[in-house]
């Protein structure tokens, strides 16, 4: 009988096309083909494997969960140590931080009860060099107050269609987040969410809208308005996926 494992994730998504496997005649990588890969050159066992958050292409990782079966007896130690190896001869893009058997019926994605994600804005007017594809470079100086106040208006239980990317598949547009805030980090401008779940494209199509208000495009009891229009086209623009990280799972 197959034991099931549990990994941290850290993951730099400038280099793959997301997390989840695509279609093998796409040969883009994705940080699932890359673990999956090395869990094979490690056991010779072709498994799949479950992530907590399924990140897009550009979108980085602090601490992902993932968990897979596994066949081989062995220990966390070794699968660690393992697929380290063979992940940094790949390419070095991701890094399993930490490894250990799950317990019964644990599943990254479905036994998780809150997500964070953290977006990070470069303000100012000199070209990015360390962070570039690491932040979303912003020229204009934005005002961190009005978007902090503004991102706390969207605290609670609402219709999130203003900020529902296309394509999403999720039920109901309806959901709670748990906290947000708008702080200065080290030159930085740092944006953290969390709830339980969100819509495709959500995190981003709220930043993008902050932005606006940092710009003074918008006010920040205009986020009120664009919650109750129900509608993409009243909210601002969809934030790069440089900018944004998966920071933790809670379960």
């Amino acid at each position: 009988m197959a034991d099931v494992y549990k990994i941290l994730v850290e993951y730099d998504g400038s280099g793959f096309a997301g997390f989840q496997e695509q279609d093998k005649r796409t040969k883009k990588p994705t940080v699932a083909g890359a673990l999956s890969d090395a869990i094979f050159e490690f056991s010779g066992e072709r498994v799949q494997v479950f992530s907590a958050g399924r990140t897009d292409a550009g979108v980085h990782a602090l601490a992902m969960p993932v968990h897979f079966p596994l066949e081989r007896k062995t220990t966390a130690r070794e699968i660690m140590g393992a697929l380290n190896f063979y992940l940094a001869k790949a390419g070095g893009k991701c890094s399993v931080l930490k490894a250990a058997k799950a317990k019964p019926g644990f599943h990254a994605r479905f036994s998780c009860k809150g997500r964070e994600y953290m977006y990070r804005i470069l303000n100012r007017p000199a070209r990015a060099a360390l962070l570039d594809g690491k932040a979303w470079q912003v020229w204009p100086k934005l005002n961190i107050k009005a978007m902090d106040e503004a991102a706390r208006l969207l605290v609670g239980n609402h219709d999130f269609s203003s900020f529902r990317g296309g394509g999403c598949q999720a039920k109901s547009p309806i959901k709670t987040l748990d906290s947000i805030s708008v702080k200065k980090s080290g030159g930085l401008i740092v944006v953290r969410i969390k709830a339980k779940s969100f819509l495709y494209h959500q995190v981003r199509n709220i930043v993008g809208t902050l932005k606006q208000v940092g710009e003074g495009k918008l006010k920040p009891s205009d986020m009120k308005k664009i919650l109750r229009a129900k509608s993409r086209a009243s909210a601002g623009p969809t934030a790069p996926a440089a900018g944004l990280y998966f920071v933790k799972a809670t379960y």
